[in-house]
C-alpha cells in the first residue's frame, strides 16, 4: 500500500526546511549571506550527511553503531599519520583512512555475527576501547593531539568553492569543493541499497533474519559487510571534518553520534531494519544543520540547542515507532480478513 505523496515524510521535511529558512531569514537576514552562512553550512552539511549514511548502513539491519565517532577518529589518525610520516598524496591518505574505517567496522560486524551479542553492546564497548586507543596513538606518534599537515590539495579542498574558478566572466556557483564528495557517497549508497543484490540482501536480513537464512542469504557475512560499510562512511565523514578543520585531531568524531541518528531517523529510515531512505537522510541532515545555523545566529546557548535537538530526536523516534505499529496493523488486517472468510 503506497502512501499519498502529501504524507511522504521526505516532502514534509522539505516543507519544514523551507519554512525554517524563511523564518530564520526574517529574523536574521544574514542567514542567507553567502560567505558568512551558506558556504560554511554546506561544508558542515557534507560531514553530517555522510555520518548519517554511516549510521543508515547498520540501521538497514536493525542494528546501531555507537562507535561511529571513534571510527572516524581512528581513521582520521591513520590518514593524518600517513600524511605526516609517509608524505603520501591526498588521495592515498584518504584511501588509507577509509580502509582502516572499513576494517574496524568489519571487526564490529564479525563480533556481532559470531557471538550474537546485540550491536548496542558491541559498538558501545568498541567506542570505549577506541577512545583510549585514539588518545594513546596521538600521544605516541604526534607532538600533541593533532597532525597539522597540509598535503597538496588539502587547503584548496578546504577553502575553495566553484565560484573561485572562472572561464572568462562565467564562474561556478558558491559551492565548496567538498560537496561533490558527499554527493558521490549519497549516490553510491542509494544505488547500493536500491539496485545491487548485496544491498537488497542486507535489507532482507534486516527485515527478517530467519526468512533471509531460509532464502539462502549468508546473513552473517551480510552483517559484517553492512558494518564495514558503516565504518568506511564514518571514516569518510572524519576525513571531511579534518579537511574543514585543517587538522587531523583526536577530537574528530566526538560530536557525531547524535547527528548520525538524526538524519536517517528524521528521513524515514526504520530503526527496526529492512528499509532505508538515503534521500530522507540528506533532508534530515539538512534540517538539523538549518536549525543549528539559525539558532547560532540567534545566539542561542549551546545547552539550549542540545535540548532542542534532543527533543527533535525524541519526536522522530516516537514517529518511527508509530509508523512501525501502523505497518504491523496494516499487514495483520488482510490475514484476519482471510481467516474469517
Amino acid at each position: 500500500m503506497r502512501i499519498p505523496f502529501w504524507a511522504n515524510p521526505r516532502l514534509g521535511l522539505l516543507v519544514v526546511i523551507v519554512v525554517l529558512v524563511a523564518v530564520f531569514t526574517a529574523l536574521r537576514p544574514a542567514f542567507l549571506d553567502v560567505g558568512l552562512t551558506i558556504v560554511p553550512m554546506q561544508s558542515d552539511l557534507t560531514v553530517f550527511v555522510v555520518v548519517g549514511l554511516a549510521q543508515l548502513a547498520v540501521l538497514s539491519l536493525g542494528h546501531m553503531n555507537l562507535a561511529v565517532g571513534r571510527m572516524a577518529a581512528v581513521s582520521a589518525f591513520a590518514a593524518g599519520w600517513a600524511y605526516d610520516k609517509l608524505d603520501v598524496p591526498l588521495p592515498v591518505g584518504l584511501v588509507i583512512g577509509l580502509a582502516v574505517g572499513a576494517l574496524v567496522g568489519a571487526a564490529a560486524g564479525w563480533t556481532i555475527a559470531a557471538t550474537g551479542v546485540n550491536s548496542f553492546v558491541v559498538t558501545l564497548a568498541l567506542d570505549f576501547a577506541l577512545i583510549g586507543l585514539v588518545s594513546l596513538l596521538y600521544s605516541t606518534f604526534s607532538d600533541g593531539v593533532a597532525f597539522h599537515v597540509a598535503p597538496a590539495g588539502l587547503d584548496i579542498l578546504r577553502g575553495d568553492t566553484f565560484a573561485d574558478y572562472c572561464m572568462g566572466d562565467l564562474c561556478g556557483p558558491p559551492i565548496p569543493l567538498v560537496v561533490p564528495i558527499a554527493l558521490v557517497a549519497v549516490v553510491a549508497v542509494g544505488v547500493f541499497f536500491r539496485n545491487s543484490r548485496l544491498g537488497r540482501e542486507i535489507l532482507m536480513t534486516g527485515s527478517n533474519v530467519k526468512a533471509a537464512e531460509l532464502s539462502g542469504i549468508p546473513t552473517g557475512r551480510r552483517i559484517i559487510q553492512a558494518h564495514a560499510l558503516s565504518g568506511l562512511l564514518a571514516a569518510l565523514a572524519g576525513f571531511l571534518l579534518a579537511v574543514n578543520n585543517g587538522a587531523f585531531s583526536a577530537d574528530i568524531g566526538g560530536s557525531f553520534l547524535l547527528p548520525s541518528f538524526l538524519g536517517p531517523v528524521l528521513g524515514g529510515t526504520l530503526l527496526a531494519g529492512g528499509a532505508v531512505s538515503v534521500l530522507g537522510t540528506v533532508f534530515g541532515a539538512a534540517l538539523t544543520e538549518v536549525i543549528q545555523t539559525g539558532l547560532n545566529l540567534l545566539q542561542f546557548e549551546v545547552e539550549k540547542f542540545k535540548i532542542y535537538i534532543g527533543f527533535v530526536l525524541l519526536v522522530a523516534l516516537s514517529l518511527d515507532r508509530l509508523r512501525h505499529v501502523l505497518a504491523e496493523r496494516r499487514s495483520a488486517a488482510p490475514a484476519e480478513r482471510g481467516g474469517t472468510a
